[in-house]
């Protein structure tokens, strides 16, 4: 594979459980992190691959609802299963309004859970691979002059090169070299991809790319 191996992150206080967890994923070429508790987990490198968490609703120091809380408030959005002995209704609500993939009560079968996982990875590749395409989206717009920015936004709303010199005082072959820059700086073929990467940059830009 190209990519990074896909990992499987297991944060739970039974020895035996992460045991037989993690054969079950090595089981299926996946490759198990298995920590006893939260701490424990924080203390470990973070995998590079795409991967998923497993996590124990009741855990020794910080529970699991409690560090599904605290990742999102990180702006960390690693796709989570709950495991759980003791779970009850009112709990795998709150999970799964946190984004959880699934709740599922101990014991349960091997088979859900790694449908579980799967959905997991592949939920985290997605997201992997948008953080990359607006990553070059941002590089390929810092590398535009304020002018530039100025003529593409004007572009995108359908300003023709005549309404946009009046806009912004130029001649009109300035906003048509300028507007063939932009083009060729975005790497976007088509005025409606350009328009595509405008919008997708202002829902998730930083501010100064709004």
């Amino acid at each position: 594979m190209a990519e990074l191996s896909a990992a499987v992150i297991v944060i739970d206080d039974d020895p035996g459980v992460r045991e037989a967890l993690g054969s079950l994923l090595r089981s299926v070429g996946l490759q198990p992190h298995l920590h006893g508790s939260v701490a424990e987990f924080l203390k470990a490198a973070r995998p590079e691959g795409p991967s998923c968490l497993i996590l124990d609703v009741r855990l020794p120091g910080q529970g699991g609802l409690d560090f599904q809380r605290e990742l999102t408030q990180a702006g960390i959005f690693l796709p989570i299963i709950f495991i759980t002995g003791h779970g009850d209704i009112p709990m795998s609500v709150q999970a799964m309004k946190g984004g959880a993939i699934e709740f599922m009560t101990k014991p349960f079968r091997d088979q859900d859970l790694l449908d579980a996982v799967q959905v997991g990875l592949e939920r985290d590749r997605v997201r992997r691979e948008s953080e990359k395409a607006l990553a070059l989206l941002r590089t390929r717009f810092d590398t535009l002059t304020q002018r530039e920015r100025e003529v593409m936004a004007l572009v995108v709303k359908g300003r023709l090169n005549k309404q946009i010199a009046g806009d912004i005082g130029v001649s009109e072959i300035t906003v048509k070299v300028h507007r063939a820059s932009v083009m060729r700086k975005m790497a976007a073929p088509t005025l409606a991809d350009l328009v595509l990467m405008v919008e997708k940059l202002k829902g998730s830009a930083p501010r100064e790319h709004a």
